[in-house]
């Protein structure tokens, strides 16, 4: 147990010595990046998922208040590894999500609130993002990576897989599709002239496709230790937790 909360501990501050190198760009879909139309619309279809998610939340608190400490490590997590970023398409920028291993263990639905959460505090304390593209960037990463990450985690212990290997790909589907979705979001707003959206997409998804593998691959490797830090704390398990909590 001291053993795994060291280990843990040690792994938060070499990633947070990532984060502060890296402190001039701007999180995600920079403010003011958007038009205004497109950032209302994305905060339109964000809403519902954050509001289904807070009563989800509420009810888990009343349920188990070990909840409320093991909701704590998951927005830590996501929190540090989406504060690691790389610069990438001009307006935003590549970085690892967090949102799949939460999802695995929570659903989407409690990710969703944990996500948006975690982007409003970037937005307001280290000017990551910002407030006209908090929807857009709530939805891709947060909603988006969160159903993934949650799919994918269930139908992998579903057809019997390892627990590593089910994380592993949660993290790594749910980090991958972030980042289609803000290349999408990017086309919609800024149509190629010639290409129109889908030329707009491609160009969007070339770029960030060449950061955002090894950072998937890293992410995934990063949410097996957390997963298996949080199994050890709680000692029990973290299927069952997700089954009691989506049913």
């Amino acid at each position: 147990m001291l053993k795994g909360g060291m280990a843990m501990h040690k792994l938060f501050i070499l990633v947070s010595l990532f984060i502060y190198s890296t402190f001039g760009f701007s999180m995600h879909i920079a403010e003011g990046f958007l038009p205004i139309s497109w950032s209302l619309f994305w905060y339109a279809l964000m809403l519902p998922f954050v509001m289904i998610g807070i009563r989800k939340i509420s009810s888990l608190f009343e349920k188990d208040k070990r909840n409320l400490i093991s909701i704590s490590f998951v927005t830590g997590f996501v929190f540090v590894l989406s504060a690691l970023k790389i610069p990438s398409v001009t307006g935003s920028c590549s970085h690892p999500t967090g949102v799949g291993f939460g999802a695995a263990i929570y659903g989407p639905f409690v990710t969703s609130v944990i996500g948006t959460v975690v982007l409003l505090f970037q937005a307001l304390l280290l000017a990551h993002g910002g407030i006209t593209t908090l929807g857009a960037n709530a939805f891709s990463m947060a909603i988006v990576g969160g159903i993934v990450g949650y799919s994918t985690f269930r139908l992998l212990k579903k057809l019997k897989a390892k627990d590593s290997f089910s994380i592993f790909s949660a993290a790594f589907l749910a980090d991958f599709s972030t980042y289609v979705v803000t290349s999408l979001q990017l086309a919609l707003a800024f149509p190629s002239k010639e290409g129109g959206i889908l030329g707009s997409f491609l160009k969007f998804g070339s770029v960030f496709i060449v950061t955002q593998i090894p950072l998937a691959i890293f992410e995934g490797i990063l949410s097996i230790f957390a997963y298996r830090f949080l199994l050890q704390y709680l000692n029990q398990n973290v299927e069952s937790v997700v089954i009691k909590h989506e049913n």
